[in-house]
């Protein structure tokens, strides 16, 4: 509460007009309602520079027209007709938002910009035909290409970084780098949070606060959209903080147990996506239609990170153990998306401000001894034995649910441990810095590799199970996470249905060969009963050999005494 109510002066604007509104209509007292009025003034005097606001979407619907339609239907490459439906492309339809119960932490309603992605932005977009796609049905689905996406490519190959060519994964490395510091071309990103257009189906004052204080639209409602330009690399890593920020519920409060790509049944679903829509912007920055992302195979165990050398992802600081070597291309890399708090505190968003160099210390978490080594094969093995998706809760706490075993909250055999902390999580937490954040984590270029590791599993795990739609839930899972719901923050809207299915269906595949489940202990008890068969026969064949000396060398001095004794004799010689 304010020390002395009066010391801001309050003009009469739209806000405050909708907020007294507010009090007649809620039964407000009307003091109760003053002290907000003042208060809100005062806000309102500190932050009149905010504009209309969003979240990231494309440059060609960041404009107020579209923000006031609510509709995201842009012509095609920017001079066809809208979607393309003259050309045959695509239809300007409205979005649907999945409406099935969900579970979990997160029990508000009608607070978070995030629930029903994306309807509190846009409730009408784009919808492709045929083998068209992207947010103006002017790109092709994936794995195939041409003028009329009608050319099925090869599938893409995603290899793994320490195997393949060391020249290949270098020049992989070097298009990373690039699109650090290279603007996307379509996408921007959001500076501030949406508005309230309306004081409809609002119940209470504090969900009337919260709604204004969260936008500040002030007297600029004819100003445009608040969006920034962003790179490449940036807007991948803004898309997964977007997806883990806290909700905001005004006057610095927030609601923090809240994850729309972590722990539940969605978490392996959208980073597939997260990682196809840095895979196809880098394909369209260099040109290249068959780039793939290569994968860090992490379950190596040991406590070395193989792939940290400065030619590839970074070697440590001779003088910092927590820092970049210089000599690695991306020791000069600025993290963005850092500070969670501050944006809270600031109701503000991410806005892609660097805010210093990654921090990577692998192995060097001295106060945690358990994540100072990497998984092996065998948890790998062991993950791929878990036969169900997933269990309720559909959460973090889910026991024999390989989307947890995988994430890393259950143990490698898929029981649930209050503590646990394998595979993903063991891969990130090891990292010890940036990478072990999950609201920053994607900022260390390591997390890409990571992460197509982590699928190749997901997608190993898929070719055995050969699972259906009723495998996934439907409902009742934390928000986000049901099977019919929009990803956060992806437009044109892409459900976690879309991407549960093999990567050969869409357009890759991986180069990689896991060992069959159960088959492990077998192949190393027999690799050591072959080791073993090999030693006897080298100890029988040594022991043959040298017996064989032996009486070769005793035969050789039996007859040399015979010679001797034959020579004494004829010349008299007499032992005694």
């Amino acid at each position: 509460m304010l020390a002395n109510p009066y010391i801001c002066s309050i003009r009469p604007s739209p806000v405050s007009i909708h907020l007294a509104t507010a009090a007649v209509i809620l039964h407000i007292d009307i003091r109760e309602m003053t002290r907000l009025l003042v208060l809100w003034g005062c806000i309102t005097y500190a932050f009149i520079e905010l504009n209309l606001v969003k979240a990231q979407f494309p440059r060609a619907c960041a404009t107020r027209q579209a923000y006031l339609s609510h509709e995201c239907c842009p012509n095609l490459s920017g001079v066809g007709s809208p979607c393309g439906e003259a050309e045959g492309r695509g239809l300007c339809v409205d979005i649907i938002a999945d409406d099935q119960p969900w579970s979990g932490p997160y029990n508000l309603n009608g607070i978070d910009d995030r629930e029903r992605w994306p309807m509190r932005f846009f409730n009408r977009s784009c919808q492709c035909i045929d083998n068209f796609a992207g947010f103006d049905c002017s790109f092709c689905k994936p794995g195939l290409r041409g003028e009329n996406c009608t050319e099925r490519q090869n599938l893409a190959v995603r290899k793994d970084i320490m195997k393949m060519p060391r020249s290949e994964a270098i020049q992989f490395l070097e298009i990373l780098d690039q699109s650090k510091n290279t603007p996307h071309p379509d996408y921007v990103i959001a500076r501030d949070h949406y508005r309230c257009n309306t004081l409809e189906s609002i119940r209470d004052i504090h969900t009337v606060i919260t709604c204004f204080l969260r936008n500040l639209l002030g007297d600029s409602v004819n100003s445009e959209p608040n969006y920034v330009d962003v790179s490449i690399y940036d807007l991948f890593v803004w898309v997964h903080y977007y997806s883990v920020r806290d909700t905001l519920l005004g006057g610095g409060e927030t609601f923090t147990d809240i994850d729309f790509s972590h722990e539940g049944p969605g978490f392996l679903t959208w980073h597939r996506m997260h990682l196809l829509n840095l895979e196809e912007d880098l394909r369209r920055m260099t040109g290249n239609p068959d780039l793939a992302i290569p994968y860090w195979n992490f379950a190596i165990g040991g406590s070395t990170c193989d792939a940290c050398t400065d030619d590839l992802l970074g070697g440590r600081h001779p003088e910092n153990d927590a820092a970049l070597s210089p000599s690695s291309r991306f020791a000069d890399w600025e993290v963005v998306c850092l500070s969670l708090d501050w944006y809270n505190e600031n109701i503000k968003l991410c806005n892609g401000t660097g805010e210093g160099p990654i921090s990577r210390n692998p192995g060097g978490n001295v106060d945690r001894p358990a994540v100072q080594t990497l998984p092996d094969l065998a948890d790998v093995s062991k993950c791929l034995q878990v036969t169900a998706y997933d269990t309720f809760p559909y959460f973090s706490s889910s026991d024999q649910s390989f989307r947890n075993t995988l994430e890393g909250y259950a143990e490698v055999d898929g029981k649930f441990s209050e503590g646990a902390r394998t595979l993903h999580n063991l891969a990130h937490l090891f990292l010890n810095g940036t990478g072990g954040q999950t609201h920053a984590s994607a900022n260390d270029p390591l997390f890409v590799l990571l992460h197509a590791f982590t699928d190749a599993i997901f997608d190993e795990w898929l070719k055995r199970e050969d699972p259906t739609f009723d495998d996934f839930p439907s409902s009742n899972a934390p928000i986000g996470h049901n099977l019919g719901y929009n990803m956060v923050p992806f437009f044109p809207p892409v459900k976690n249905m879309d991407m549960f299915v093999q990567a050969s269906q869409l357009g890759y595949t991986y180069d990689i060969e896991f060992i069959e489940a159960g088959t492990m202990p077998q192949l190393l008890v027999g690799s050591v009963g072959i080791v073993l068969l090999l030693a006897v026969m080298c100890l029988l064949v040594y022991s043959i050999a040298a017996i064989w000396r032996c009486h070769k060398r005793s035969m050789y001095e039996k007859g040399y005494q015979r010679i001797l004794a034959a020579e004494r004799q004829e010349s008299g010689y007499n032992y005694e």
